[in-house]
């Protein structure tokens, strides 16, 4: 007998039922056509493969290295922070505060004129994004009522493809005395120019010598050529004896010895600048006062005609000057 409905097919029994669920199962589901053939599974809208989502990787963050304060030895500890707050706020922007009315707004925010922005220079580069850290901050000279402070940083930018850049820059900040606090008149941005295309081999070793810790800034200042072979020779012979921190050789230091008329041997690229001596501060009062004076002797012995410091050293013909200036680094200098 045939059923009375269905699909014509001869009634199954129970083995037949348990082969046709497994075949539904298998087939998906099976349709009849109107004459009581067999049908063809429909087929509407495929199902779509199952896909994971795509992520987008987050980019690699900036450093973000706390806000440089000065410590114990400072003579006037605001006249540096006031500096380097300036610095700071140029030179450091999160996403989407980058350009020059962004800038303006972060200097006016610390009750200085915001024109200061437009003297940016390279502390402010085509960036989305940047970071710095400020190394050290120190005296380019410092007066009754007027201080050049020189902010050596080191600084990360974020490029348009989201890489980071690194970098740096030293700048010269210009101060005079007001109340509350000492105000900003200028700033002059580094510019070490660009690398030699035929260096001088001894550029090479002090760019490799683990022992001359040289800042973004000085660094840049040796690519450029235009630093005198015997501030290199210096920098491997007191590298002998000594781990030196180099702040300040050419770029961001005034042209001028600071309240003079008188050039400085720094533009001239025979002198240098050491914040540092074996990992010790100059400036720190803890820093043992043998060290530095040792280093200082070494350094006139290296040929530095003009070794200036924290430490008075007298002497027939004298090498040697302390001041207020140099009381937080060693500078040596060369007349040739």
């Amino acid at each position: 007998m045939t059923s009375g409905g269905g699909c014509g097919h001869r009634r199954a029994g129970r083995r037949g039922v348990l082969r046709a669920g497994a075949a539904a199962v298998l087939l998906g589901a099976v349709g009849c056509s109107s004459g009581g053939k067999s049908g063809t599974a429909e087929t509407g809208s495929a199902a779509s493969p199952s896909t994971s989502p795509t992520v987008t990787p987050s980019p690699t963050p900036l450093p973000n290295p706390p806000l440089w304060q000065p410590g114990p030895g400072e003579i006037q500890p605001d006249v540096k922070r006031r500096a380097v707050e300036l610095v700071a706020a140029l030179g450091a922007w999160p996403s989407g505060a980058q350009g020059a009315e962004a800038a303006r707004s972060r200097v006016a925010a610390l009750g200085l004129p915001p024109g200061l922005a437009d003297q940016a220079g390279r502390l402010a580069p085509a960036a989305t994004e940047a970071s710095l850290e400020v190394i050290d901050a120190q005296y380019g000279g410092i007066l009754a009522d007027s201080a050049s402070v020189l902010v050596v940083c080191r600084q990360w930018t974020r490029q348009s493809d989201g890489a980071v850049a690194p970098g740096g820059i030293t700048v010269d900040v210009r101060l005079s005395r007001a109340e509350p606090r000492w105000t900003v008149t200028a700033l002059h941005p580094g510019d070490p120019g660009p690398a030699a295309t035929s260096p001088a081999p001894a550029m090479a070793e002090v760019l490799a010598e683990p022992r001359v810790e040289l800042a973004p800034g000085a660094a840049d200042d040796l690519r450029s050529g235009a630093v005198h072979d015997t501030v290199l020779a210096a920098m491997l012979r007191l590298a002998g004896p000594y781990t030196l921190s180099v702040s300040v050789v050419r770029s961001g230091h005034p042209l001028d010895v600071f309240g003079t008329t008188r050039p400085s041997d720094h533009p001239l690229g025979r002198a240098f600048d050491v914040w540092r001596i074996d990992g010790r501060a100059v400036i720190d009062p803890a820093t043992p006062r043998r060290l530095i004076e040792s280093f200082m002797r070494d350094a006139a012995a290296a040929g530095s005609y003009n070794v200036g410091g924290p430490v008075a050293i007298a002497g027939v013909g004298n090498r040697f000057f302390t001041d207020d200036t140099h009381h937080d680094h060693v500078h040596i200098g060369f007349n040739s």
